[in-house]
């Protein structure tokens, strides 16, 4: 079992930092946890805006859709104080901003799966979804929300 230094410095190897738990924009919180599972609220980005397919290429769908991956995994540490008690990824859902005959949206997913595998290994491999939007909010490229599969009370002590 990873800990929590050692997916840090994992995410350190690949040259990607975990960022500031963006504030909700609603009446919602980041993740709500049942069980041994986690929930997450969806995720967007703010580097990355516009539509695949017209303003994006999908090398830049990839990078807009690992920078979601990171904002999530930013809201998880948060919530779980740390990453070491994530058993699995289950499944995530990927919402990409796309024109009518954009066809690529898996590819563009591709960024957000690539980096949970390179993390947490065989644990980071998942069920997903990725599917093409008329729109999102405040015209993000692409939103992620996850399932994941956390350590039970009684597995931590």
């Amino acid at each position: 079992m990873p800990t929590v230094q050692t997916l840090e410095n994992r995410l350190q190897e690949l040259g990607l930092t975990l960022s500031k738990v963006r504030p909700s924009v609603g009446n919602y919180v980041s993740c709500v946890r049942t069980g041994n599972l986690l929930f997450t609220a969806g995720q967007g980005v703010d580097q990355y805006h516009g539509k695949l397919g017209k303003d994006l290429t999908i090398e830049e769908g990839y990078k807009a859709a690992q920078q979601s991956m990171l904002n999530l995994l930013s809201a998880v540490s948060y919530e779980l104080e740390g990453l070491s008690k994530v058993k699995r990824v289950v499944k995530i859902l990927g919402f990409v901003n796309s024109t009518e005959d954009f066809t690529d949206q898996p590819k563009v997913m591709d960024g957000a799966s690539d980096l949970l595998v390179k993390v947490f290994g065989d644990k980071g491999k998942h069920a997903r979804s990725a599917v093409g939007m008329a729109q999102l909010p405040n015209n993000t490229a692409v939103e992620i929300e996850m399932v994941l599969e956390i350590e039970d009370e009684e597995d931590i002590r």
